[in-house]
């Protein structure tokens, strides 16, 4: 018979060992018809469950889905999806047994991002120790808002964003571990905006002029977003146009804040990109950095993607300057692959202005007569109450691997990055976009009906075609995933981000072989 994780009759059930807490006999407690004695969870039938279900996760979500023999993807369309899955919630639960499938079919239907042929995303592969301790912080279930409920988790975020600045340049400074780089990003604004208005937390948009923010046409559309939700509008996000590498162009920068303050509007931030999501350029720091000083601007770089970089004492130079910005977001999750998600957001400032700008002194969560030092209660620095202690999948890998393996991580799939383009240059029918500066190959595949077309309108109309249905082709048998897109006047191509300590130069060579066969006949 199968052991369910309610107990049938718990007023029946067997009562706790004595103690003057919990004596063996009690009487009856009922309230409102519910019984009140002893747990409705049947703690070893819920320890038999999570034991059974540890191991479908190791031999179907550890095992398989890092086998490069098995599929990237068990593709279905989303109604063959829905019916494969059940996904009705009903009154009545299900027994262990359909329960157990049911954590079998999401793992198999689900995409294996640590296949060591997931190209497709900033993210990538397994990292066990990252892995273990997303076990362990949902097993714990904390949250991060005082020190008196998350210690441990507490002092590990302290101690990771302490080190993160020191690999910016920082001697100081604060920061916060949120939701997501999309999140970072809306902290810099925000913190741009009460650094040049403070009173604008207390009287709102009217106590502001027309606010102006600068970014690179290659930005990740976050900024707009954070623009949108924070009243400054969308329109006030003035877009500075990049160069052909897909970098911010510093001399023209300049040229919008002068009209931006010829208009009457106040410009109060710059935003630059350190790998973008596409091309993965990375903006002249320095450059702006100069013109931020000049006209009293928050300098905010979204280093999502190649904050990894710091790591690396051969790659760094990419964000040559960062030490001088105000903030910075920076994403472990992506290239370090810490377990999604990870992104810390930092500062520079040294005078509380992360707490200043967002406490709102909850009298029931944040007492300053505690027993002991509520510096330590970092929650009313963040937008958010509750908080996960993501931090430790960064810290506890940090520990095992130390930073010379992260650097080692970083070097390694750059180096594999330039192998891939090599290869692409030396094979027919393949065309780099451009050399990569970071992880990101993007490149054309033209099938052999093409490759006699001059270069003009009509290859690249029907060039346009390709990548959709190889991607479509390699999604169905679920060989590989890369992703496509077409960007400014380039029509659609694939763009190959190369992160997993997994893939190899056998996976690289794979991936052109494979496009190759599945648009060969296009």
């Amino acid at each position: 018979m199968e052991r369910h994780l309610k107990e049938e009759n718990p007023s029946e059930s067997q009562s706790p060992k004595a103690d003057p807490g919990h004596p063996e006999k009690c009487s009856p407690a009922v309230t409102d018809d519910v019984a009140l004695n002893n747990s409705t969870l049947n703690v070893l039938a819920a320890e038999n469950f999570i034991q059974q279900s540890l191991a479908i996760i190791m031999e179907n979500a550890v095992k398989k889905a890092t086998d490069v023999r098995e599929k990237v993807c068990e593709w279905r369309s989303p109604e063959q999806l829905k019916d494969l899955l059940d996904l009705e919630l009903r009154d009545e639960g299900e027994s262990e047994s359909e329960i157990l499938q049911r954590c079998r079919d999401a793992i198999r239907y689900s995409v294996k991002t640590t296949h060591p042929r997931f190209f497709n995303q900033l993210y990538a592969g397994m990292e066990p120790y990252s892995m273990v301790a997303s076990f362990i912080a949902e097993a714990l279930k904390p949250s991060l808002y005082t020190y008196e409920v998350a210690p441990v988790f507490t002092l590990m975020e302290g101690a990771v964003l302490k080190k993160m600045m020191e690999m910016i340049g920082w001697e100081e400074g604060d920061g916060i571990f949120n939701a997501g780089g999309s999140m970072s990003n809306m902290y810099a604004v925000n913190l741009a905006r009460y650094s040049h208005c403070p009173d604008i937390k207390e009287l709102g948009l009217s106590a502001a002029p027309r606010l102006v923010i600068f970014t690179s046409q290659e930005c990740h559309y976050s900024i707009s977003k954070a623009a949108a939700l924070l009243g400054v509008g969308t329109k006030n996000v003035y877009v500075v146009p990049s160069d052909e590498r897909g970098k911010m162009i510093p001399s023209v920068l300049e040229e919008q804040i002068k009209a931006a303050k010829s208009e009457g509007a106040v410009p109060i931030m710059v935003n630059a990109t350190a790998g973008t999501t596409v091309l993965g350029a990375f903006d002249p720091i320095d450059e702006i950095a100069d013109i931020c000083e000049k006209y009293n601007l928050w300098l905010h770089v979204d280093a999502c993607w190649g904050g990894a970089a710091l790591m690396s004492k051969k790659h760094k130079h990419l964000l040559k300057g960062i030490h001088r910005v105000n903030s910075v977001a920076w994403n472990p999750h992506k290239m370090l692959m810490a377990c999604l998600q990870c992104s810390a957001f930092l500062i520079r400032d040294k005078t509380s202005l992360l707490q200043r700008c967002h406490s709102a002194q909850a009298s029931y969560l944040f007492q300053q007569d505690k027993f002991y030092d509520v510096s330590y209660d970092t929650g009313d620095k963040s937008v958010q109450c509750s908080r996960k202690p993501d931090a430790f999948k960064f810290w506890l890998m940090w520990k095992a691997l130390g930073t010379r393996e992260l650097e080692q991580r970083v070097d390694r799939a750059l180096a594999m990055a330039r192998y891939l383009a090599q290869e692409i240059k030396k094979r027919e029918g393949f065309r780099l976009v451009m050399e990569p500066e970071y992880a990101n190959v993007c490149f054309w595949y033209i099938p052999p009906s093409l490759r006699n077309l001059p270069d003009g309108p009509e290859l690249w109309k029907q060039l346009h075609t390709v990548a959709p249905v190889v991607k479509e082709r390699m999604m169905k048998k679920g060989s590989m995933m890369v992703g496509y897109q077409p960007h400014e006047d380039k029509v659609n191509f694939f763009r190959m981000i190369i992160i997993s300590p997994k893939a190899g130069r056998q996976d690289m060579d794979f991936v052109l072989d494979e496009i190759h066969n599945l648009g060969k006949d296009l």
